[in-house]
């Protein structure tokens, strides 16, 4: 699986593409020719004629609101005298000292695909699609073209909102549905413009739902489909059959680069959440904050919990003052859904506050020893609290160059780690320092120094200002690090 301005196990991008097969097309749309009390069911063909009907209403009705999207990036380069002078054999014995060649400057170009959600020209698409252009221009599907300016992003959940000024005239759009109502089955249309050849419509199903294990952005839930996906189609259109934009195309899970009918597409009710003009804050995504973590229900914790299956989240942290703690949540607790969708693991329940507005009154339904009880909360937005107090650490003494600060639910929030929001965090190692050259790394977070807890920047200043040996504990990741350093 890649990251998720790469592919998913080869190429990040999207497009659908699948044969039309008979069932497909006799499935669809167009309820006209069916009894009225079908029209409200979701049915196999019954007739010669339910299967000759076209995707081609509903396909006039969505391509005008689909746009190209294309960018330049320049980009500066130095180009080496000679190629022996970039071989790390000479570089070992010379280093920076080797002569380099003049500077240049070239252009990279990009393509992707947009949807417009607002008359006014309000675009959505991936974030991967514009990341660090300099230059974005939409061309709609009438072949005018526009410049382009980003209103706001979410690099975290691969989103970002374009601008472009069409003067009086109200463009053409998708309403976007509430992506809870899809399911496995439901037949959906892809339009993007792949591989630069123009707009194209492709068709396929929903594979799956709340996929949450895809690794393309910190948010993982992602609805699946087996329409093909292929560069250039990021951004576009996951339609349904009634017209409506469903989701997002981001990515496919690939081993050569092409499709394999595997693809994912960021939901609608996420994308509903980065047009919230109450949730941008100076150009960024501020969401709803919980106050509350944990891990999977396993089969074997489920077993000891005595619940019927392994599902949910059990909760090992409860933040103070939290809307978890106020909503009584605390540790042991298994939250099984939110305003009753399920919550099958931790993915699934950021997801679900991430989709949240900010002052909404979310239920949970939680099982505490074996029963279930349900409980309210009003989600806020994270506090930053304590202030982050970022300090530059200096002195004879291994972290030394180090730049650390106060955790908060704000910053834990705004880098996007998982885990604590308590402690001190290492935000940035200065080359060549003490902290580097000793192996701490950025993200790291202090936990003791010479068996003294660190709960604060302050706590931390002092405890390594004392003495010539330092015992230090951090935490990375899941592990607790621990070594002896002293000066020499």
């Amino acid at each position: 699986m890649g990251g998720k301005n790469g592919p998913v196990g080869a190429r990040s991008a999207l497009g659908y593409a699948k044969t039309l097969t008979i069932l497909a097309l006799g499935a669809v749309l167009l309820a006209g020719s069916l009894p009225a009390a079908a029209q409200s069911q979701r049915i196999t063909p019954q007739s010669r004629e339910q299967i000759s009907l076209s995707f081609a209403p509903v396909v006039r009705q969505t391509t005008p609101a689909v746009v190209n999207i294309y960018t330049k990036k320049r980009v500066r380069e130095q180009a080496a005298l000679s190629p022996l002078l970039n071989d790390p054999f000479f570089r070992q014995f010379f280093g920076d000292r080797l002569p380099q060649g003049q500077t240049r400057e070239r252009v990279q170009n990009s393509l992707g695909s947009g949807v417009i959600l607002r008359p006014d020209g309000l675009i959505v698409t991936n974030f991967h699609v514009i990341k660090d252009a300099d230059e974005i221009s939409v061309v709609l599907s009438d072949r005018r073209e526009f410049d382009a300016k980003m209103l706001r992003s979410d690099e975290r959940v691969d989103l970002a909102v374009l601008k472009i000024d069409a003067g009086r005239e109200q463009l053409p759009t998708l309403p976007l549905i509430d992506s809870d109502q899809l399911q496995v089955g439901d037949l959906v249309l892809a339009i993007g413009n792949p591989f630069g050849v123009g707009q194209t419509v492709t068709q396929g199903i929903v594979s799956a739902l709340a996929r949450t294990n895809a690794g393309i952005t910190d948010y993982n839930f992602f609805i699946q489909t087996d329409a093909a996906i292929n560069p250039g189609n990021s951004g576009g259109a996951l339609v349904t059959m009634d017209g409506r934009l469903a989701g997002i195309n981001t990515a496919i899970y690939s081993r050569s680069g092409g499709s394999i009918g595997i693809g994912f597409a960021i939901p609608a009710n996420m994308v509903r959440t980065v047009l919230s003009d109450d949730a941008a804050r100076n150009g960024k995504i501020v969401r709803a904050w919980f106050g509350g973590s944990g891990q999977p229900v396993t089969p074997e914790v489920a077993a000891s919990l005595g619940l019927p299956r392994p599902a949910g989240v059990l909760i090992a942290e409860v933040h103070p003052d939290s809307p978890a703690e106020q909503a009584g949540i605390r540790s042991g607790d298994v939250i099984t859904a939110i305003n009753g969708n399920e919550v099958p693991d931790p993915e699934a329940l950021r997801f679900r506050i991430a989709t949240l507005p900010i002052g909404e009154t979310a239920t949970f339904t939680v099982m505490r020893r074996g029963q279930p009880i349900t409980t309210a909360a009003k989600l806020i937005a994270p506090p930053e609290t304590p202030k982050r107090e970022a300090t530059v650490l200096k002195g004879q003494q291994p972290l030394a160059g180090a730049t650390v600060a106060n955790l908060s639910p704000a910053l834990v929030e705004e880098l996007g780690i998982p885990g604590p929001s308590r402690g001190v965090i290492l935000l940035d190692i200065a080359a060549r320092s003490p902290a580097a050259r000793v192996g701490f790394q950025q993200g790291d977070v202090l936990q003791q120094v010479n068996n003294t807890p660190i709960a604060s920047v302050t706590d931390a200043v002092a405890a390594l200002g004392r003495g010539q040996s330092w015992r230090i504990s951090i935490k990375r990741g899941d592990e607790v690090l621990t070594d002896t350093f002293s000066q020499r």
